[in-house]
């Protein structure tokens, strides 16, 4: 997970491995509903093929 600056930099904060993981990314951030935005895009960006698919490094 990572948020911008008002420069336009990102800066990392995680990097979740499941849905839990984000889940708590997004609470953490201060989202108590954290589940419905999941599949939202105006709040999630997956970067992989396909939302909710999990591999461990």
């Amino acid at each position: 997970m990572s948020v911008s600056d008002e420069q336009g930099h990102d800066t990392l904060l995680g990097i979740a491995y499941s849905d839990g993981d984000l889940l708590e990314f997004l609470r953490r951030a201060g989202l108590p509903d954290a589940d419905a935005v999941l599949d939202d895009p105006d709040w999630v960006t997956w970067e992989v093929e396909r939302p909710h698919e999990w591999t461990a490094p």
